[in-house]
């Protein structure tokens, strides 16, 4: 099957996969603050561009919320809790991604060996167009980071950048949404 090769503005959903408190303090030192700055990015890209933004925190009573600096970039959307790794075996979670009618989900988050593997490998077998941001997901060894990203290009899955997924969705340079977005990544 595979993930169509361009990201589209209208049919795409922002998905940020468990960045919380305890979680976040365990993974790749050296990795995580891009990963945070990059989610924020991509957040406030989407919130312009108005693409829904899901969020997913993984057993929040030992793990803790979503990182309070990603909240204000993240709007309104309201986190999804679950147990099961991949976001697919949440309550609700299905509902909620149809009631967006995106076909095309950009992922985000931690760990990307574990819950954003998981989660891209089961939104692909359900027909979803898949684009994993890489410098958006980390895990806590850089290793299991770089076999969780060989992994999802194997199954099809494109492995792409913040600044890539950016100017897909922007599509053009001569917009008031470029000048905006442009700002951040400077």
């Amino acid at each position: 099957m595979g993930t169509p090769a361009r990201l589209a503005r209208d049919g795409s959903l922002l998905l940020v996969v468990d960045v919380q408190e305890r979680l976040f303090a365990a993974m790749d030192p050296e990795h995580r603050e891009e990963v945070v700055k990059n989610i924020k990015i991509l957040a406030t890209a989407a919130r312009r561009l108005g693409i829904p933004i899901q969020v997913s925190e993984q057993y929040p009573k030992g793990l803790g919320h979503t990182l309070p600096e990603l909240k204000e970039s993240l709007g309104e959307a309201e986190p999804i809790e679950k147990v099961a790794f991949s976001c697919c075996g949440a309550e609700g979670f299905a509902d909620r991604l149809k009631a967006t009618r995106a076909r095309q989900v950009v992922l985000t988050g931690i760990e990307a060996h574990v819950c954003v593997l998981l989660t891209a490998l089961d939104l692909l077998a359900e027909g979803y167009g898949v684009h994993v941001v890489a410098d958006a997901t980390c895990s806590r060894r850089r290793e299991s980071w770089q076999i969780a990203l060989d992994q999802l290009r194997q199954a099809g899955i494109a492995v792409t950048s913040t600044e890539s997924v950016l100017f897909q969705l922007l599509g053009t340079a001569d917009t008031e949404d470029f000048r905006f977005l442009s700002k951040l990544i400077k």
